[in-house]
């Protein structure tokens, strides 16, 4: 029987100080928590409401009762199943492809999508600002469908990853039309955040504006960063 203790322990990790504080996250679903638990990603502890969901070792799995779980879940209705995973530790960036740098991108799901679309494209490394939001909010663990474990995720001041000579493009409304560009084979690509762009230290770190052209009517602002995330990457995987 899971003791009270414990349920106010997982409860604790919906927030981000906790998370950090204990190298913790959850993650909620039958799916995402199979595809973690069959990923390099090392489980604390996987909550079920019945034995036959999940399948692997005896000891990371713990059977308990629906109320048990609703205590602990960070959802309305809980999904029989909640996992509780080690952070993975980050490695150092590899420059020999393409990597995407994200400039204070604020939203979860647009962080969930973005982290989705590395793994599509095979985009092994993620760098994020500091002021980034969490990878590890519920919500964008929720957006990620466990891509999560597939997708190295460093958090830094980007002016100190981001290493001399490689080349940077940045996601800009007035840059060069991205249809027209030649595309290196590698490089950093810079997305910025939601309301405000690339901010003006990392402008600095651009070697290429580029930009996605409006065919309509110009009246819609700006596109979604996640959208235009995987614009630009369908792009320069096609180039």
């Amino acid at each position: 029987m899971v003791v009270k203790s414990q349920i106010k322990f997982i409860k604790s990790l919906q927030q981000k100080k906790y998370r950090l504080q204990n190298r913790l996250f959850v993650v909620e679903g039958i799916k995402t928590v199979r595809e973690l638990l069959a990923s390099s990603l090392k489980p604390y502890k996987v909550y079920v409401t019945d034995a036959s969901i999940i399948k692997g070792n005896s000891r990371d799995i713990e059977v308990i009762s629906e109320a048990d779980l609703k205590k602990m879940s960070g959802l309305a209705t809980p999904n029989k199943v909640l996992g509780v995973f080690h952070f993975p530790t980050p490695k150092p960036v590899d420059y020999s492809g393409w990597v995407i740098a994200l400039d204070d991108v604020r939203d979860p799901g647009n962080l969930g999508t973005i982290i989705r679309l590395c793994d599509w494209f095979g985009i092994s490394d993620l760098i994020c600002s500091p002021k980034t939001v969490d990878c590890y909010n519920p919500k964008t663990l929720q957006a990620t469908m466990g891509s999560i474990s597939r997708v190295n995720i460093v958090y830094k001041e980007l002016q100190s990853v981001i290493e001399d000579g490689t080349m940077v493009l940045g996601a800009f409304m007035d840059g060069e039309e991205v249809y027209k560009s030649s595309l290196p084979k590698a490089g950093v690509l810079v997305m910025g955040n939601e309301a405000n762009g690339i901010s003006k230290e990392i402008e600095g770190l651009v070697s290429k504006r580029i930009s996605i052209p409006q065919f309509g009517p110009k009246t819609a602002e700006s596109l979604n960063v996640a959208t235009a995330t995987a614009i630009l990457l369908s792009e320069i995987r096609r180039s």
